[in-house]
């Protein structure tokens, strides 16, 4: 739900902003702000501390869906509504003279690679360094993943798109490139303190190869 959560928040700042990069900043400080509630709610915003499921595998996300574990998601989401919707006004009224029109973030970088359109981009910037920096599950997969998901939906209308094969494909590029590292801080080497620390960071070309082999897992796609 922090996934989402954080996407819907990428779309409001590229409502309110017209300069892509005060929008993709503010995606990142809206961000910061609802995983701190969510934290603060469940005591970690990793999915598998709350469910101990294993997304990767099928037999322990079937698992998870007989028993009664998918339930108390519901019940947490429901108890979190009102939270994240406060935490998510709190983020998004930050003084626009505070955020960088520089900003470069992984997760952004990935989908424009991979086709993707302005607001695309600033609808993922909240993934960077997975969810506000937070250090876990790195951002840039799931954006590109998301990208691939997209396309697959609109060449298969109808189907299922469960299990997804070019999102599949991505997961196994990205667990050859990092060496099956999942942490966006393991894979960095490093935790990202501020915003500008992580734009050094991609500006340099830290995570490159990651970021250039997770967009080139797309099949070739215009309709973006």
């Amino acid at each position: 739900m922090l996934w989402g959560a954080s996407m819907a928040l990428g779309a409001e700042s590229h409502r309110r902003h017209k300069d892509p990069g005060k929008a993709t900043a503010l995606a990142i400080l809206s961000t910061q702000h609802i995983t701190r509630s969510f934290a603060n709610r469940t005591s970690s915003p990793d999915c598998f501390d709350i469910t101990s499921c294993d997304w990767i595998k099928k037999s322990s996300i079937a698992k998870y869906f007989f028993s009664a574990k998918v339930f108390s998601c519901f019940k947490l989401a429901e108890k979190w509504a009102p939270e994240a919707i406060s935490a998510a006004k709190e983020g998004l009224s930050v003084d626009s003279s505070q955020l960088s029109d520089t900003a470069v973030r992984c997760a952004s970088e990935v989908v424009k690679k991979m086709g993707a359109t302005s607001k695309q981009a600033v609808i993922v910037a909240g993934l960077t360094g997975s969810l506000g920096l937070s250090g876990n599950g790195c951002g840039a997969l799931s954006a590109a993943i998301w990208m691939n998901s997209m396309k697959w939906n609109r060449e298969n209308p109808g189907k299922s798109d469960f299990p997804n094969p070019d999102a599949e494909k991505t997961l196994q590029v990205f667990m050859e490139t990092a060496d099956y590292e999942f942490k966006c801080n393991e894979i960095c080497g490093k935790a990202f303190k501020t915003i500008d620390d992580h734009t050094e960071f991609i500006q340099n070309r830290g995570c490159g190869s990651l970021i250039d082999k997770l967009a080139v897992s797309m099949v070739s796609s215009k309709d973006f």
